[in-house]
């Protein structure tokens, strides 16, 4: 079998545009239910629907992929399917290693979902001594010493950082030196990467954030609305001599993300 040194997928030499790309995923995973329900073809529109998209952008994308369908009936599910699976690289074996087997990076070894969308989790790594050996979703802990040799030895070109802040732009500097040219960072810091190498960050509070921003806004609305302006969400505090001391020093009331 294939592994994901051997082959690069074809999205960057076809030109296909980093927002469709990312869309791509969005339809694998509607047309993937679909096939699981045996529905032979489906329409632009409630493929669409089904990917939070909508039909225009939809179609467009599938014409990077030469796929326009058949007026009146659709597109194939099946062929659909295959054809987005190709293009994401998909169809082949692609081992990823996953440094930090802290609580996240546990969660992440038992998450199911990997090896049917055709990722195989090779190795779990970690720099605390006391793991090693320790089975974690039936595969061993190996200490951080070994990373590089855990990399060659697996022909590994996909990381998974889920380690502190504070420790991911070593263990990133050390993947990418061994030979690692795709990255997921699940740590709280932006990392610093050379050209060749791609990032996809993922930030739990980030997010979080963003939707606090939303909960707060719609209350607002609703207080202004009901004529209650002085009772919407209180106003934030700036930090005083009394915050909470950080490792940086005082802690403001509001962190930065």
């Amino acid at each position: 079998m294939a592994t994901g040194r051997t082959h690069r997928p074809a999205t960057r030499s076809r030109g296909i545009p980093e927002a469709t790309v990312a869309r791509l995923p969005l339809y694998l995973r509607a047309l993937t239910a679909l096939s699981e329900r045996s529905v032979p073809t489906v329409s632009s529109e409630e493929l669409a629907a089904a990917a939070g998209v909508n039909s225009a952008k939809l179609r467009k994308d599938f014409s990077y992929l030469g796929s326009y369908g058949t007026r009146g009936v659709g597109y194939d599910v099946e062929y659909l399917v295959y054809q987005i699976s190709r293009e994401l690289g998909l169809t082949q074996d692609w081992p990823v290693v996953i440094v930090g087997i802290g609580n996240l990076g546990a969660a992440l070894a038992n998450y199911g979902g990997f090896a049917s969308r055709g990722f195989r989790v090779a190795a779990l790594i970690d720099a605390d001594p006391a793991m090693t050996g320790t089975p974690v979703a039936g595969i061993p802990v190996q200490h951080a010493d070994e990373l590089e040799k855990i990399v060659s030895d697996n022909g590994v070109s996909i990381g998974v950082i889920s380690t502190p802040a504070g420790a991911a732009q070593q263990v990133c500097d050390r993947l990418v030196a061994a030979g690692v040219t795709s990255i997921l960072n699940f740590a709280p810091t932006v990392l610093s990467v050379p050209d060749g190498v791609d990032v996809r960050k993922v930030d739990l509070s980030i997010e979080l954030q963003i939707l606090a921003f939303h909960e707060q806004r719609k209350a607002g609305e609703e207080a202004a609305a009901g004529g209650d302006v002085d009772q919407a969400a209180p106003p934030v505090r700036a930090a005083t001599s009394s915050s909470r001391k950080g490792p940086d020093g005082d802690m403001p009331a509001v962190m930065p993300a």
